[in-house]
């Protein structure tokens, strides 16, 4: 039962603070630390009353005060391009898991006018005590020294030579199924759509060669630079519109690219996959909506998160430990944007 006198206390105009909350919920101030810091201790019920007893109070954890007590953060900072569907996805599973070891999350964006060194000063600043780089386009030699400064996890990135944790996607095994699923429907003018200079694209490129050779088709190996963008996707629809030799497939450097392709073929008349298949590469959450319904390399976004949280915890507790990969397999999910040539 919640202590009515303590509510009406808490609303006289001072901040409601944690005793505040022990004592509308009739615990102690001890088993109100545990329930915020979210540590075995309490029962369900006694969370629950102690949460309603907040949430009436008006109350908030003082964040700042607990890591002045504690020298400690417990803030793990996230760096992220906010228009790229599957860092959203990445960023979705993140919380929760760092929230279940009990951290919280702080993100940090780029953008056209804030560079990658900006967004990950600003996170430092805040004393996050670990850094997750989304898809990050620093040189490995600038991501060593960052690695030196403080942890860092890289997530859809691998940088081997640098003195850092990554969690990626095995990009060569993801382009192989997406080119054999193509061959299997019978094409053979497969062209890719690169993703620049983002993330993977260099992987997935090579790999796009590597497996149109291994099906006979090396010479029917086509590919159009790119970005990791809709603009790169429609500037792709354009120059296929106006190619003579149109190739009947089409395999874009990821989702959102895909769909920039897509809506260009679309307003011109050319229907997908009746005219030309289109394979996207993320399995971002844009990817099965409709009219999009895209076939696509799935990157599991929630492992992946998972494992980049447990990689930073792990080092903060273990600087000394080795840099250590981990590498998941993709999964071609095949939806209605791919269909045997005509």
């Amino acid at each position: 039962m919640i202590d009515e006198s303590a509510r009406q206390d808490g609303a006289a105009g001072r901040r409601p603070t944690m005793a505040d909350v022990a004592q509308a919920a009739g615990v102690s101030r001890a088993l109100v630390s545990l329930v915020f810091r979210n540590q075995p201790g309490a029962g369900e019920s006694t969370r629950e009353r102690v949460l309603l007893a907040a949430d009436r109070l008006g109350y908030r954890p003082d964040t700042a005060a607990r890591m002045l007590a504690s020298r400690r953060s417990r803030t793990l900072g996230v760096m992220l391009t906010v228009h790229q569907p599957f860092q959203a996805d990445l960023v979705e599973a993140i919380y929760p898991e760092a929230e279940r070891l009990g951290y919280e999350v702080l993100l940090s964006a780029t953008a056209p006018s804030r560079d990658e060194r900006r967004a990950v000063e600003a996170l430092l600043s805040h004393r996050c005590e670990a850094l997750l780089l989304l898809g990050p386009r620093s040189e490995a030699a600038d991501l060593d020294a960052l690695g030196r400064r403080a942890v860092v996890t890289l997530v859809s990135r691998r940088a081997p030579e640098a003195r850092v944790d990554s969690v990626s996607t095995a990009d060569e095994a993801g382009v192989r199924q997406a080119v054999e699923h193509l061959v299997e429907l019978g094409h053979r003018e497969i062209l890719h759509v690169d993703g620049g200079d983002g993330p993977g694209s260099a992987e997935r490129r090579e790999a796009y060669f590597r497996t149109m050779a291994a099906h006979g088709l090396g010479e029917h190996a086509r590919v159009l630079p790119g970005a990791h963008t809709e603009d790169a996707g429609v500037a792709a629809g354009r120059c296929l519109l106006e190619d003579p030799a149109r190739p009947t497939a089409v395999l874009a450097g990821n989702d959102r690219c895909a769909v920039g392709l897509m809506r260009t073929l679309a307003r011109a008349g050319v229907a997908v996959p009746d005219e030309i298949s289109v394979v996207g590469y993320d399995d971002s959450h844009v990817s099965h909506l409709a009219p999009v319904d895209l076939t696509t390399i799935r990157q599991d976004a929630d492992r992946m998160a998972e494992h980049s949280v447990h990689l930073a915890v792990g080092r903060l507790e273990d600087t000394a430990k080795a840099p250590r990969e981990v590498v998941l397999d993709p999964r071609l999910v095949i939806r209605g944007s791919t269909a045997p040539p005509r």
